[in-house]
């Protein structure tokens, strides 16, 4: 089958091309992004192999149907970029990669807050240019500390799990509470009554309409003085603009980002050598407690090679039976799990009592 992949890096090509040693496929590499005025470079491909930074609006959809588009197969989990009611009406099958590795992302969660608890990412610029002082490098320890931990599916219940060996308390926020996290001794609360007690909030739930901006003013206000925020998640998660005045009026401690609302024109890309154009990412850039990487949460060598395999068997199943192996659900049928999470929780804690 041909397939126009989106988006492509070196590493793209490198791993998809050893998870099609078959040959199954012709995959035609882009390196730019998937948007209305490139959707014509699909012409002739039954399939679209597309990324996070890739634009799958009503319009771009309705671009690639005409050209003969049958299938995007995204090589993420998140499908926040794509519009599903449009592809449905357009009959383009929509596939993903469920679950690649989740250990990958709990891992960068960790490693983003140990650097922050201890002030790793500015101790190594002041060594570097000579500088042993101590002082404004006072860290604090993890053991003892109480991690809110907002969405326990399979990267959240892994932060649970290595949180718990630290020695920390555990509370977490989720509709659907994890079993293996209950016997962990994980506490669900509710996003108010985390907000008030977590030393340390990190985000793992989906970007959906109803978690879009699910930590704003109203939650940052509730929060303890010099909170630390870790987001691995997705950007818009997090209110960008009430974070920098939670981080103004240090509310805020520390903020570990691995996401951000706008990184569509910012992310996977080398822009050096330019002036950035964001306002508000630049005056992230300006605060000494905050480390943001760039979306590489999810870039392991085993992820890697998990994403790529799995997408490759998604459109291995679509050109064999019409249908994708992970192909997601119509949009109607689509539950994030955090419709009305404050109500629901607050009747599963009303039940325990």
């Amino acid at each position: 089958m041909d397939v126009a992949v989106f988006s492509t890096r070196g590493y793209d090509r490198t791993y998809l091309e050893v998870a099609n040693h078959a040959g199954r496929h012709r995959l035609n590499f882009f390196e730019t992004q998937l948007t209305l005025e490139t959707a014509a470079l699909a012409a002739e491909h039954r399939a679209v192999c597309c990324f996070v930074s890739d634009t799958l609006d009503c319009d771009v959809l309705k671009a690639l149907a005409a050209i003969g588009v049958e299938l995007v197969a995204l090589r993420c989990t998140g499908f926040n970029n794509v519009n599903l009611s449009a592809a449905e009406e357009l009959n383009i099958q929509v596939a993903r990669v469920p679950a690649y590795s989740p250990h990958t992302v709990a891992e960068h969660t960790l490693a983003l807050l140990l650097s922050l608890t201890r002030n790793i990412h500015r101790a190594y610029n002041r060594v570097r240019e000579g500088n042993f002082a101590l002082e404004g490098l006072l860290g604090f320890d993890l053991f003892g500390k109480t991690i809110g931990i907002v969405g326990t599916g399979a990267i959240g219940s892994i932060v649970a799990q290595i949180a718990a060996g630290f020695g920390c308390q555990v509370i977490a926020v989720d509709p659907t509470p994890d079993p293996e996290c209950i016997k962990l001794g994980v506490t669900y609360v509710t996003l108010s009554d985390m907000c008030r007690c977590a030393d340390i909030l990190t985000l793992h739930c989906p970007l959906t309409p109803a978690t879009k901006h699910l930590i704003s003013d109203v939650e940052l206000e509730q929060m303890k003085p010099g909170v630390t925020i870790i987001n691995t998640s997705r950007g818009a998660v997090l209110d960008t603009a009430a974070v920098i005045r939670a981080l103004k009026n240090e509310k805020i401690g520390a903020l570990g980002l691995d996401v951000y609302e706008e990184e569509g024109d910012l992310f996977f890309n080398d822009l050096s050598a330019q002036i950035i154009q964001d306002d508000i990412f630049a005056r992230l850039l300006t605060f000494p407690n905050v480390l943001i990487t760039g979306h590489q949460g999810f870039f392991t060598h085993e992820a890697m090679t998990a994403i790529s395999e799995t997408t490759i068997a998604n459109l291995t199943s679509f050109a064999q039976n019409r249908r994708a192996v992970h192909v997601l659900p119509a949009a109607g049928n689509i539950i994030s799990g955090f419709e009305n999470t404050e109500a629901r929780l607050s009747e599963q804690v009303s039940r325990s009592q």
